[in-house]
């Protein structure tokens, strides 16, 4: 959290618990940062998200959710430190548990989309078939957690993940142009589901909740905020909307591409759509399955600095940090080997976490800090979000519970067994 000592635009804040010490972050650097929390599983399943809500509804969608993030998030220092001050010490219980429940099921939605990704391209591989340890996506969990995930996690300072960040967002780009150029050459082969141009769909509100979860970075914003070199109100005004921007430009460009390709038939994970002897797809999954592994990373840092701030309420030791981080990634790890359907994990995550903290908090605050009636012509948007936030909570369990998604597990689509999908790989 940070404690705000002049509120006027570009004075300094000072991060609470924070060395002076410790190294900090450019603007470029935080934005990587800012971008790579965004852009993490969740812009895996927007293509299923414009399913659920039609193409044209579902992007007109994606656009406010993205649009109501970046004005909820430039306009404050602290989100912490607002909720804090408006609400007292239950608003920041709440507030904590919510910053540490949406990343730590993130990390859940990172390993079982890493699980489900990496097994395929591994089985890519001469000699490794359905029945071989590099298939078995349990192993590649533990494996890419031991070996990548859990030491990164291990840092103590955000500020050293800025090259891990940029490196992420390369990875996305490739991404996103596999992705593309499978929907100009793959599409055309699967024919189009019954209303698949909709303008919209009744399950809508389920893909609201993707939506916010792909979204939300409301959780790190005191982290990367005080990682800045120069922790202004203006120069993070500039980091929030470069990113923010930036991240929906490239979601909703992802988003399009994959659901114009298989239009009903997109799955919570868009790469469950595409043929195993699909070589470009594979290069993407490999991709991605990389991307994730330096994203997973960053929310560690939230869940780690919630239960710091909350229960220790000062910095930790070595050993603190150490067996806290053990902890989390132990009981994150344990969690995402038991279930393996994405889609369900990010509507409930959208739901329970991302809403709240993107629709109804920033409004509450708003409205409670408000010297006017509630019914001022100022405070109607922030009380139709709340009344939004609500909907979509109670809509979306309800609809998750009755019309949970129907997942693959890894089963080969019907359209494979015809298509002529193999692909080489470009050099890099």
């Amino acid at each position: 959290m940070a404690q705000q000592l002049n509120s006027e635009e570009g004075t300094t804040l000072i991060p609470l618990q924070k060395a002076a010490t410790e190294p900090r972050s450019s603007m470029i650097s935080a934005s990587f940062n800012f971008i790579n929390s965004i852009i993490g599983s969740g812009i895996i399943g927007l293509p299923y998200a414009l399913n659920q809500a039609g193409l044209p509804f579902g992007l007109l969608l994606l656009v406010i959710v993205g649009f109501i993030t970046g004005g909820n998030m430039s306009g404050t220092n602290s989100y912490q430190s607002l909720v804090q001050s408006t609400f007292g010490f239950p608003g920041f219980l709440i507030l904590s548990g919510l910053q540490f429940l949406y990343p730590f099921i993130a990390m859940i939605s990172y390993n079982i989309t890493t699980g489900d990704t990496l097994t395929k391209v591994f089985q890519r591989i001469p000699g490794v078939g359905p029945d071989h340890i590099l298939a078995e996506r349990h192993f590649v969990i533990l494996l890419s957690t031991l070996a990548f995930t859990l030491p990164l996690s291990l840092y103590r300072n955000i500020e050293k993940l800025g090259k891990v960040s940029f490196l992420s967002m390369v990875l996305t780009l490739i991404i996103l142009i596999i992705v593309i150029i499978r929907a100009a050459t793959f599409g055309p082969q699967i024919l189009p589901t019954e209303n698949a141009w909709a303008f919209a769909k009744w399950n809508a509100i389920q893909a609201v909740a993707i939506m916010s979860f792909a979204f939300i970075c409301h959780h790190n914003s005191f982290l990367i905020y005080g990682s800045l070199q120069q922790p202004t109100i203006a120069n993070w005004s500039r980091v929030t909307h470069l990113s923010v921007g930036s991240a929906l430009i490239v979601s909703a460009a992802f988003a399009v591409a994959g659901y114009t390709t298989f239009t009903g038939y997109t799955q919570g994970d868009i790469f469950e759509n595409y043929c195993r002897n699909d070589n470009l797809a594979t290069f993407g999954r490999f991709c991605f399955g990389l991307s994730i592994i330096t994203t997973f990373p960053l929310e560690c840092f939230v869940t780690r600095e919630v239960v710091s701030n909350v229960i220790f309420s000062r910095d930790l030791s070595k050993a603190e940090h150490a067996a806290i981080t053990l902890l989390i990634i132990a009981v994150c790890t344990s969690m995402s080997l038991a279930f393996d359907c994405l889609g369900v994990v990010l509507e409930l995550n959208g739901v329970v976490s991302a809403t709240p903290l993107i629709f109804i908090i920033p409004s509450a605050c708003f409205l409670k800090l408000s010297t006017g009636r509630w019914f001022q012509t100022e405070n109607l948007i922030p009380i139709i979000l709340i009344i939004i936030g609500f909907f979509v909570m109670i809509t979306g369990l309800i609809m998750t519970g009755l019309y949970p998604q129907d997942c693959s597990h890894g089963v080969e689509m019907f359209y494979c067994a015809d298509a002529n999908v193999s692909v080489t790989v470009p050099p890099v």
